[in-house]
């Protein structure tokens, strides 16, 4: 009990520090720290009460504990909980060096794939959301600006809002670099009658 419990806060510990070390740009909240300090370790508790009959159900049983309420997060976030989680059942299973083992392999590539910045975009993506009057024939009206502004754009959807008296136009866009933001809004601003604009 005593070596997979403590085995899974070490782990619980490790994972938390490779997360801060590569989320420091992005930044992070000390809640989600201590939750995957912790998580390893309740994890294994669970796995360590019920004893092998029951390991499946335990298993479905311990992954369901993990349900996040709060604004969606990235998907890296998740992605370490289940880091911690698998660390914590294969702790709590008895598998400490299995543990081990999972926890360097899967930890080198995070911060190998954090420093070499695998799969960053380096095309600026946005959505931009334009509210229009309903009575504005909206196809090619924005064009002039886009292309000025954006190497690639794209109309994705129209709706109406405001009980069908305003249309909200959604672009996808990607955005030259170095652009002026306001000057680009303003310019969307003088042709959409001065209303919401969303970048």
């Amino acid at each position: 009990f005593f070596i997979c419990v403590i085995s899974s806060i070490i782990l619980g510990v490790l994972t938390s520090l490779i997360y801060m070390i590569t989320r420091r740009k992005e930044g992070y909240s000390q809640s989600y720290v201590m939750t995957m300090i912790m998580l390893p370790a309740i994890v294994a508790l669970i796995l360590l009460l019920i004893n092998t009959t029951y390991g499946a159900l335990s298993l479905a049983g311990a992954f369901t504990l993990v349900r996040f309420r709060s604004v969606p997060g990235d998907p890296r976030d998740i992605a370490y909980i289940f880091y911690s989680m698998a660390t914590g059942v294969a702790c709590g299973m008895g598998y400490i060096g299995f543990a081990v083992v999972f926890f360097l392999i899967l930890g080198a590539i995070l911060f190998i794939t954090d420093t070499i910045n695998f799969g960053g975009c380096k095309i600026n993506h946005m959505t931009l959301k334009i509210t229009i009057p309903e009575n504005l024939d909206y196809k090619g009206v924005f064009d002039p600006v886009l292309s000025k502004y954006t190497t690639f754009y794209k109309l994705r959807r129209v709706k109406t809002t405001n009980f069908g008296t305003l249309f909200e136009l959604i672009y996808s866009i990607d955005v030259k670099d170095e652009i002026n933001q306001k000057q680009f809004i303003d310019e969307l601003r003088a042709l959409n009658g001065n209303l919401n604009i969303n970048l």
